[in-house]
Parts: C-alpha cells; structure tokens; sequence
C-alpha cells in the first residue's frame, strides 16, 4: 500500500522534471566543453560568446589566487589550467574539478520543484555561489597541502572530499528550501512533513 502511494503520478512527473533539467544541465555543460576546444566539431562563436566553462574556470583559479594571496601564499597563473605556487607544485583544475555535476543536481532540485520563478532565481544562484565557494576553499587547501606534503583524512581523494563537502551542503539547503515552501498545496508530495 505504501508503495502505490509513494509512487503518485505527481512524484513520477516530478522524478522525470527532475532527471530531464539534471541531463540538459549536465550533458549540455559537456557539450559546450566539446565545441569550445579546438579542433573536432570547434565553433568560434559559442567558444567567444557562451563558453561558461571557461569563464568558471577563470573565476575559480583566479579567486583561489586571490585567497591564497591574502594568507601570504605567493602564487600565478601558469596556463588557462593550472595554478602554480611560487617555487612549487602545480594544480591544474580540468573539466571534472569545475564541479558542474554538483552544480547541475542543484539546478536540477530547484527547478523541479514548485515556486515562482523569482524564489527559484534566488536559491539557483545562492547554492551554485555556495558551492562555487567550496571549491575555491578546495583548490587554495589543495594547493597548500600538495606543496606542503599533507596527509588527506583516511587517504580520501580531494574529489571525493568536495564531493562530500558540496552534497552536505546542498542537503542543508535543501531542508531550508522545503522549509520555505509555504506556497505550496497541501496535496504537493514534496510538501509532506513540511509544516
């Protein structure tokens, strides 16, 4: 009996609303990817007008640089890729650690759920800025404790770590956000429990 329940035709709408904007986000991130390299299917005016990823991976290394300057850590710009610090490693942040997967599951919530277009406007970029801060403080403490040769928790991989960090950080916001649904129906299968 649970289960017919669990199951309504509003939960599968929702289900499917969901797993469709998470694959337009994230497949659609990886095909800007594509055809802003050079060289295969390579398209000049996406790559000089819509490339988001490249300006991502701007924000996030040049930020990063700017954090670690402000404890002292000297630091520059090796590539469009890497950052290195002075006398030391390198880190080169590739499409994997722009953490669109992250950000794309987050877009994906948001937009599924019910409330006006303004309300999702403000949580879409409050959890993408939140995020895109959490990887700032992953790449400056990476950066760190590969130059001064840190042991990372129970050998975990700093990917897994952000990865951690992020999904932790979207489930609090998700609690916020179902706590704020005050216009939703009562009949709204996201709404239960949430007075």
């Amino acid at each position: 009996m649970y289960f017919k329940t669990f199951f309504t035709k509003q939960f599968i709408i929702y289900v499917l609303k969901f797993i469709l904007i998470f694959c337009i986000c994230y497949y659609g991130s990886l095909l800007v990817e594509g055809i802003t390299a050079v060289g295969g299917y390579y398209s000049g005016f996406i790559d000089h007008n819509f490339n988001y990823i490249k300006l991502l991976r701007t924000s996030l290394l040049d930020t990063s640089k700017w954090v670690l300057s402000s404890f002292g850590y000297q630091t520059y710009r090796e590539s469009q890729f890497v950052l290195r610090m002075k006398d030391g490693i390198a880190v080169k942040l590739v499409y994997s650690c722009l953490g669109l997967g992250v950000m794309s599951f987050w877009v994906a919530f948001i937009i599924a759920n019910a409330g006006s277009w303004i309300k999702k406007a403000k949580w879409i970029l409050g959890g993408l800025l939140l995020i895109w801060c959490i990887n700032v403080a992953r790449i400056s403490l990476l950066l760190v404790a590969i130059n001064r040769q840190w042991k990372t928790f129970f050998s975990v991989d700093h990917h897994t770590l952000f990865n951690i960090a992020a999904y932790s950080a979207i489930f609090v916001m998700i609690y916020f956000f179902s706590r704020s649904d005050k216009d939703l129906p009562e009949e709204d299968p996201l709404r239960s429990g949430v007075e």
